[in-house]
């Protein structure tokens, strides 16, 4: 297992690097320094943001943030290549800070749908499946930007419901029967939902630079980060008051809050720099909060039971239905108000087919990906190895230890009470 990966990836990586010599050059005047802190932002949420979002599992916290890595550099690489294929300019891809920030872009729809599968594949199966997902997502991206010139500025239909989707249609595919009943390696620890939450802390402080971030100009740039400021701030609210209310207890869950605090920042990406009022906003944060609740509530064992969509990190809560709401957002906003970007208007139609498509595609690409990823000789964990970083990662052996230290504390105890 341990040669397929290595020299896959050296395969990949080498691939790449002729790629990049045969095709990519700098931008001879880049005229977007001015992104930088968004580059950075942008940065911070993938490596950051969703690595330590996806530690809440108790024995993958190496698997969750190291893996994290592996995707995200492999895919800002190809994301890079991929996109910049349909922008070629004289045979050659031009790479800036904006292309950088359009790589990050393409890579997170693999991370949102590593969420999905997370704990249950192997590093050689999400290194496929990035490839072909990120490929997949360049040709949907340019679907709705330039064929269909549907607004996404904040990527709610092209990043977050195409990775969910998608997701959502590679586990159904690689459905373990074995994890019906829930592993128990599949749950959370204190420390291990601290760390969750730095994430989610991370991915929230920087939600406004992640839908500001391509806006066409600074005046669209102010309206997507005011707006995104406060559809996050409306979305906290509502989450923490509904998380009280649909506990028994009366007491607030760590998952809901990880996650659909942050549903505010998805739903309104797609209508963030157009002429919307904070008021409205807030309204589809405060929307968000409520669907991504009860969606954790009442939906994924809904889904897990009845359809076998086996959704470890609940991406459909945060990033699939939330992303929904965006797309309709957009068809609503562009139906009530004539939005123009760069001499063209989008309409409720361009809009709603932009959403269609979207899922469609990422569906099938999804579907047939979870074929592809079934294959033998890629090497699946087994259904008790799943959830345990031991199986890919050298693991410090302090709870052994413990282990070995307790069992001679009672030896000695036993010897003195007989003694």
């Amino acid at each position: 297992m341990r040669l397929k990966f290595s020299i896959t990836a050296l395969l990949l990586e080498v691939i790449i690097i002729v790629l990049f010599g045969i095709f990519v050059e700098y931008e001879n005047r880049d005229t977007f320094l001015s992104s930088y802190p968004y580059f950075q932002d942008v940065h911070v949420m993938i490596f950051v943001g969703f690595g330590f979002l996806m530690t809440f599992l108790k024995k993958y916290g190496f698997s969750s943030v190291g893996i994290n890595m592996l995707v995200a550099a492999f895919g800002l690489q190809w994301g890079t290549l991929m996109q910049g294929f349909w922008h070629m300019k004289g045979g050659k891809i031009h790479v800036n800070i904006k292309s950088m920030i359009n790589a990050d872009f393409s890579t997170a729809t693999a991370l949102i749908s590593f969420g999905a599968v997370l704990g249950k594949t192997s590093p050689l199966q999400m290194l496929i499946m990035t490839l072909l997902e990120i490929t997949i997502f360049a040709c949907n991206e340019h679907l709705v930007t330039k064929i269909l010139q549907a607004m996404d500025v904040g990527a709610s239909m092209t990043i977050h419901a195409f990775g969910a989707y998608f997701g959502l249609a590679v586990t159904l595919i690689l459905y373990r029967p074995g994890l019906k009943n829930k592993h128990e390696n599949e749950e959370s620890t204190y420390n291990s939902d601290i760390f969750a939450m730095i994430g989610t802390l991370f991915l929230w402080l920087f939600w406004p630079s992640f839908n500001s971030a391509i806006a066409s100009d600074e005046t669209f740039q102010v309206k997507a980060i005011v707006n995104t400021y406060y559809s996050l701030a409306a979305c906290t609210i509502i989450t923490f008051a509904l998380s009280s209310l649909v506990d028994q207890r009366g007491k607030f869950s760590m998952v809901l809050i990880q996650n659909a605090t942050l549903a505010g920042g998805v739903a309104v990406g797609t209508c963030a720099d157009m002429s919307i009022h904070p008021f409205a906003a807030m309204c589809i944060g405060g929307i968000a909060g409520i669907i991504s609740v009860l969606g954790f509530r009442f939906l994924t064992p809904l889904l897990s039971s009845k359809l076998n969509i086996q959704d470890t990190c609940g991406v459909h809560n945060l990033h699939g239905l939330p992303g929904i709401l965006g797309g309709i957002a957009g068809i609503v906003v562009t139906a009530i108000k004539e939005e123009v970007r760069q001499d063209v208007i989008s309409t409720p139609g361009m809009q709603a087919a932009a959403l269609g498509s979207t899922i469609g595609i990422a569906l099938a690409g999804g579907a047939l990906t979870g074929g592809i990823l079934k294959l033998p000789f890629l090497g699946q964990a087994s259904d008790q190895n799943c959830f345990d970083d031991s199986v890919y990662w050298e693991v410090p052996e302090e709870e052994k230890l413990h282990e070995i230290h307790s069992n001679n504390y009672d030896e000695h105890s036993r010897f003195e009470a007989n003694m």
